[in-house]
């Protein structure tokens, strides 16, 4: 039962792990962008921004792998989720896998609510959810 729990947990640091490293291994060749897109990712790619977000997508990635960080894992993890759901939906206009990114990290955050209570249920008056 355990398992079944952690598996949108696994599942999501898997995508992560395989895609950030992608970008140091290039083990998945990837179509280039065009259009929007493609201006966009340059800017990032040539700016660095790119390297520091892939960094930071693979320390997550570990964090939410290891039982007690997976909590902190999943809430740093989110806002780069949103971001690459955004990227698809308004820039590239393909939604793709950032949906099934989003849900996984929505249902993972979902299963552990009560780990994030002392972070919200002081600020808000709740004392369970």
């Amino acid at each position: 039962m355990k398992l079944l729990k952690d598996t949108p947990v696994y599942l999501l640091a898997l995508i992560y792990l395989v895609f950030g490293s992608n970008y140091f291994f290039h083990f998945i060749n990837m179509p280039p962008m065009v259009g929007n897109a493609g201006n966009f990712v340059g800017v990032l790619f040539s700016t660095n921004f790119l390297l520091v977000v892939k960094l930071l997508e693979i320390s997550f990635a570990v964090l939410m792998l290891v039982p007690k960080t997976r909590a902190l894992g999943l809430v740093l993890i989110a806002p780069i989720t949103v971001n690459i759901l955004l990227f698809e939906l308004l820039i590239a206009n393909q939604p793709g896998l950032a949906v099934l990114m989003v849900i996984l990290n929505g249902v993972a955050i979902a299963q552990r609510k009560e780990q994030y209570l002392g972070m919200i249920g002081s600020r808000l008056g709740l004392a369970t959810i």
